[in-house]
């Protein structure tokens, strides 16, 4: 996946984002199942943002960036900072 290709997937799971939460407020989904899939985009969203990270340290120190790869989700999810 090329940068804007990543940044593309980004903007759409954010906007995902927001439009569950508007279809909450408006009655057309339940809590439980506003949260599930709003864990499931927040991974999403971290797995596309590591990538990404990956893609420009790699350019940033005269790497292929192409050779970045998607992480599992459960080792972005457990990074500390």
């Amino acid at each position: 996946m090329r940068d804007d290709e990543i940044l593309t997937r980004i903007n759409s799971l954010v906007s995902e984002e927001h439009e569950l939460r508007t279809r909450l407020s408006e009655g057309e989904v339940t809590s439980d199942e506003e949260r599930a899939r709003i864990a499931d985009l927040e991974s999403a969203l971290d797995r596309c943002w590591d990538l990404l990270r990956q893609r420009r340290a790699r350019r940033g120190v005269g790497e292929d960036p192409d050779n970045a790869a998607p992480r599992p989700a459960d080792e972005v999810e457990n990074y500390r900072q």
